[in-house]
């Protein structure tokens, strides 16, 4: 529709499978799933629930009939009253014990953690694909040698694969807590208005451990290992803060690893890939501008200011129970799922295109590599016999002069030449040249990204049964 509004993210940035998770039909399908697995559960404790009821609500679980719902809501303004009454109308011999005991917290609830542990795990599966395009990256060029730079001032050389597992680093820890967070999901279960579990306490004749073993059933069948221990009448808003946080992690991830890119992008030493007929500015036909890691940076934020609202959220709920939280993870929680879907999307498509212009990475090096391998150049003279203080005043004066030429007047880093000239040095331009290969200036990072990458390969492994897939997006 172009009458009316539309978020980006579903419209332009987010995939189908993360948009499904947090649609109307993901989230009224769970509740049918929920209502069938509280009605199980009772009747295998021995309430008067039959195994015919049962049946058939397991026989319209999925045939929802919206239209009734949505009628039935304009006249009671109650969601779960309304779906209650549609799924009654499929099901009139089971109408009666749907939702048996429950408030609306226990369909929506679970579902808010069931979706979104499931779009965890899409979000895990994402990480992994985009920790395997780096660690590809990272293998090639684990031996090219490349200026590094601190406070983005040149600094000791490093390697292009190096710098690339600080990338791979990150995105590990976020994979964690990713995985921390799924493996401790736990569903709110079935505890009433204030959490006391008193109407089921009711139902069961004040039997506690028939309550207690309600809850345990409904995890079960739903595939959790369990319910929060107690609760108000919601599950405490801290988890939602806990998962948003994980993708504000991720975000802050990917962020870093757009900044370096357009960096680099800026120096013409990496690029992020560019369409054959792609434009880069409507003005400059020449520019390539990096509009993929710029949109990952902007993607990126969004997520980690929203990560704020449910921080306010948990902090600001009174008691049992406050509405003020509805409104806010209704928007909040499903924004932030499918932002970090089209930031990992374009963070795997960036990782996969990468392009390496190795002269010009070269150039650089050697520019600023003479002034770095000075120390070097005065070791030498000194085992041949020239004495150390002195040649460290005489490289100080050289430095000076040759960043002159540099900066002042725009020439060519002239210190080897100025230090061959030198007899104090006793050493030719040529054993200069032999001194400066790069790959003696860089260190273990050749070594250091092997011994890390055979540790990301233990991880990968974990994941082999996860696709790899070329991540589409919209440029």
């Amino acid at each position: 529709m172009k009458d009316t509004y539309e978020s980006p993210l579903s419209a332009r940035y987010a995939d189908a499978k993360m948009k499904y998770m947090f649609s109307s039909d993901m989230k009224f399908r769970t509740w049918r799933k929920l209502w069938i697995a509280l009605a199980e559960a009772e009747h295998e404790l021995g309430l008067p629930v039959s195994q015919e009821q049962i049946d058939e609500l397991k026989e319209h679980a999925d045939d929802i009939n919206y239209e009734v719902a949505e009628e039935r809501e304009k006249l009671v303004r109650h969601d779960v009253m309304s779906h209650v009454f549609a799924y009654g109308e499929q099901c009139p011999n089971a109408k009666g014990i749907i939702h048996l005991g429950a408030t609306s917290c226990y369909v929506g609830d679970n579902t808010d953690v069931i979706v979104m542990t499931e779009a965890l795990k899409i979000v895990r599966d994402k990480l992994v694909n985009v920790i395997r395009e780096l660690s590809k990256f990272a293998e090639k060029y684990k031996a090219l040698p490349t200026l590094g730079f601190t406070h983005f001032q040149p600094a000791q050389p490093t390697t292009v694969g190096k710098r690339a597992t600080l990338w791979i680093q990150d995105l590990i820890m976020d994979l964690e807590d990713v995985e921390y967070q799924i493996s401790k999901a736990k569903l709110l279960g079935s505890k009433g208005t204030t959490g006391t579990q008193a109407s089921f306490l009711e139902l069961f004749d004040g039997d506690h451990e028939k309550v207690k073993k309600l809850d345990e059933l409904i995890a079960q069948k739903l595939g959790y290992s369990g319910c929060f221990a107690v609760s108000g009448q919601t599950y405490s808003r801290k988890l939602d803060y806990q998962i948003l946080s994980v993708l504000s992690g991720i975000a802050q991830s990917a962020a870093k690893f757009s900044n370096d890119i357009r960096l680099l992008q800026h120096l013409k030493e990496i690029e992020e890939p560019f369409e054959k007929n792609q434009i880069g500015s409507s003005a400059m036909a020449y520019k390539r501008n990096p509009m993929r890691t710029e949109r990952i940076a902007s993607l990126s934020r969004y997520v980690m200011v929203d990560a704020l609202n449910p921080a306010i959220t948990a902090s600001t709920q009174w008691f049992e129970r406050t509405l003020d939280d509805s409104a806010n993870k209704r928007i909040s929680v499903p924004e932030a799922f499918l932002c970090v879907d089209a930031i990992l999307n374009l963070y795997a498509n960036v990782a996969d295109g990468l392009v390496v212009y190795e002269k010009v990475i070269e150039q650089r090096l050697k520019k600023e590599l003479p002034f770095m391998a000075t120390e070097n150049i005065m070791m030498n003279a000194v085992k041949l016999g020239a004495d150390r203080q002195e040649l460290h005043e005489k490289i100080r004066v050289h430095s000076m002069a040759a960043s002159k030429v540099i900066k002042e007047e725009g020439g060519e880093n002239d210190l080897l030449e100025r230090i061959a000239n030198d007899a104090s040095f006793k050493t030719t331009i040529e054993q200069l040249n032999a001194i400066l290969a790069p790959e003696k200036y860089t260190g273990r990072a050749k070594e250091q990204t092997e011994e890390f990458l055979n540790d990301v390969y233990k991880v990968l492994s974990k994941y082999s049964d996860i696709e790899q897939e070329k991540a589409e997006i919209n440029v």
